[in-house]
Formats: C-alpha cells, sequence, structure tokens
C-alpha cells in the first residue's frame, strides 16, 4: 500500500523540543514535494511548512518561523520536522503529506498522500 509512515510525536514541556520524522513507503516519494500540516482541537487543518524534492526549497507558515526546519534526508524518501521553543499554541495532530505534482503547495487540497497523524502536546 503506498503510504507515508510518521513518528516522532509526544508531549513535552513549553519552550521543549521534539523531531518529527516521515517516510514514504515508495521511491517516487523522493521526487515528490513534502509538507506538514497540522489540526488543532476545534480548528480547520493548517499549513506548517513544505519542503521541495531536493530540500533546496522550503517554506513555512509565519507562525512556526524560526523556531521550525523542514529537511529531506540523504534518502529523498524521508523528511523530518525539528520543532524547537514549543509553544502550547503548536498542540495539535500533526499529518506528513506528499504532493506528486511536486509543487510548493501551501492547501492541503493539492496534497495526494497523506501520513496517519501524530498528536503533539505542549504542556505549559
Amino acid at each position: 500500500q503506498v503510504q507515508l509512515v510518521e513518528s516522532g510525536g509526544g508531549s513535552v514541556q513549553a519552550g521543549g523540543s521534539l523531531r518529527l520524522s516521515c517516510a514514504g513507503s515508495e521511491r517516487s516519494f523522493s521526487t515528490y514535494t513534502m509538507g506538514w500540516f497540522r489540526q488543532a482541537p476545534g480548528k480547520e487543518r493548517e499549513f506548517v511548512a513544505a519542503v521541495s524534492w531536493s530540500g533546496a526549497t522550503t517554506s513555512y507558515a509565519d507562525s512556526v518561523k524560526g523556531r521550525f526546519t523542514i529537511s529531506r534526508g540523504y534518502a529523498k524518501n524521508m523528511m523530518y520536522l525539528q520543532m524547537n521553543r514549543l509553544k502550547p499554541e503548536d498542540t495539535a495532530i500533526y499529518y506528513c503529506a506528499a504532493d506528486s505534482s511536486a509543487r510548493m503547495a501551501t492547501r492541503d487540497i493539492w496534497y495526494d498522500y497523506w501520513g496517519q497523524g501524530t498528536q503533539v502536546t505542549i504542556s505549559s
């Protein structure tokens, strides 16, 4: 089955760090744009960050700029989100996504493949 597999979620105190990982199940993911979205309780799913197939181009939501870093691994079907100086408002379910058309899109409707979601909880 074509899928994205996520890991690294958990619960930490404000000011702490987490690193999320996402692995595409097929080699074709190495040519796709990959990104992260999140959905907090009672809110719509929102864009967090995206990275091009080569890792050379990145994009971030204003709310996470300077705190989060998105990257591709040496194997380009791997993607990471380093989250530093976490805040309670970062609490959400985080979703890994991929766009087979290789756009640097910030809307979820443009992404073809999705992970199952992983819970990130930040306590104050």
